[in-house]
C-alpha cells in the first residue's frame, strides 16, 4: 500500500466519522426535544388527572361549582398545570350549610339552564343558526351569563343528542334548528 493511497484512505475514514458524528449529534437533538415535549404532555395528563380526582365526587354536571360549569376543561387544566401542587393542598370551595344552603339552592334553581336559554333563542328562528350567532344574542340578552364559545358549542351538541334541536352542516358550517314539537310528539304516538 503506498502512502497516497494511505493517505487516501485515512481522509475517506475521517470524513466518515465526521460525516456519523453529525449525524449523532443532530439525532440527540432531535430527541432531546421530543424529551422536552413528552414531559409537557406528561405534566398536563398528569394535571388533568390530579384534576378528575379532585371532582370524582361528582356525579354531574349540576352538582359541579357553579363557576366551572362555564368554563372548558382545557382552560380548567391549563390554569392547574401552572399551579396544581398548590391548588391540592387548599381545600375545596366550602358549601355554605342551614339558611345559607337553602338561600344558595334557591338562587341557582332560579336561573335557567343554559341549554334552555339557547332553545328558546332557537325557538324564534324558522332558518338554521351559527352557534356564534346564538352565544351573541345571549350575551346581549342575558349580560348575567357569558358561557365560552366551546361551552356554547357543547350544549348545542348535547341539546342534538338530547333531539331537542337539529343539526345541520353547510360547507364548513355547523347551524342549529329548534326541532319543532308537534313533529316530536307525533313521531313518538
Amino acid at each position: 500500500m503506498t502512502s497516497q493511497s494511505a493517505a487516501t484512505l485515512r481522509s475517506r475514514y475521517v470524513a466518515q466519522a465526521a460525516s456519523d458524528l453529525e449525524e449523532n449529534r443532530r439525532r440527540q437533538q432531535e430527541l432531546a426535544e421530543r424529551l422536552s415535549v413528552l414531559k409537557q404532555e406528561e405534566a398536563l395528563l398528569s394535571d388533568i388527572l390530579n384534576l378528575a380526582e379532585r371532582y370524582e365526587d361528582f356525579a354531574d354536571a349540576a352538582r359541579l361549582p357553579e363557576q366551572l360549569q362555564d368554563e372548558p376543561v382545557v382552560a380548567k387544566a391549563k390554569k392547574t398545570s401552572t399551579g396544581a401542587a398548590t391548588r391540592r393542598s387548599t381545600p375545596a370551595k366550602s358549601t355554605p350549610t342551614g339558611k345559607a344552603a337553602k338561600a344558595d339552592t334557591k338562587e341557582k334553581s332560579q336561573q335557567p339552564l343554559l341549554g334552555d336559554l339557547l332553545a328558546e333563542l332557537l325557538g324564534q328562528y324558522k332558518e338554521p343558526r351559527l352557534a356564534k350567532e346564538l352565544r351573541d344574542e345571549l350575551l346581549e340578552k342575558h349580560p348575567d351569563r357569558n358561557p365560552t364559545p366551546q361551552v356554547v358549542r357543547n350544549t348545542l351538541e348535547s341539546l342534538v343528542a338530547k333531539g331537542r334541536i337539529r343539526r345541520h352542516k353547510q360547507q364548513r358550517s355547523v347551524m342549529y334548528t329548534l326541532v319543532e314539537t308537534d313533529a316530536a310528539d307525533s313521531s313518538s304516538d
